[in-house]
């Protein structure tokens, strides 16, 4: 009876915990899904990310890795799509000459704000570097 009464209380306890889970707040709001699905209607597999109070959809066209990030309410922030290295504006590479000389970008991104306005991300080892659409460099962000 002991261990029946144990098993049951566990399993109950799993159960609340699981619900729990699957409805706390990492869930992505309706109107965000929406308006992704609205404005990306081409894109069949996504993963959603929570990123403090915004919602990160991360997914890949042709090959190419992408992310978009949306306030709660589903208005779109801002776009980021993985670019060469090659493609950084050229003041990029003599920042990194004269700062991070000998250090490799692993990965380069473009992003784009709603308004239009582009910004380019490095990220070299342990470290992401911003850099304005000129390529003069903004600010530096541990990962």
């Amino acid at each position: 009876m002991k261990k029946a009464t144990i098993f049951a209380f566990a399993l109950l306890f799993s159960t609340l915990c699981a619900a729990q889970h699957k409805g706390g707040k990492n869930q992505v709001p309706a109107a965000v899904k929406s308006a992704f699905a609205t404005q990306f209607p081409t894109v069949n597999k996504v993963k959603w990310e929570k990123e403090g109070e915004h919602f990160e959809a991360e997914y890949k066209l042709n090959k190419t890795e992408y992310s978009a990030v949306f306030d709660a309410q589903g208005t779109l922030l801002e776009t980021e799509m993985e670019i060469p290295v090659s493609q950084l504006p050229s003041d990029v590479a003599a920042y990194m000459q004269a700062n991070y000389a000998g250090k490799k970008i692993k990965e380069a991104a473009k992003i784009t704000n709603s308004k239009g306005v582009a910004t380019y991300e490095a990220e070299i080892k342990g470290m992401d570097l911003k850099f304005d659409s000129n390529g003069k460099f903004l600010k530096a962000a541990k990962d």
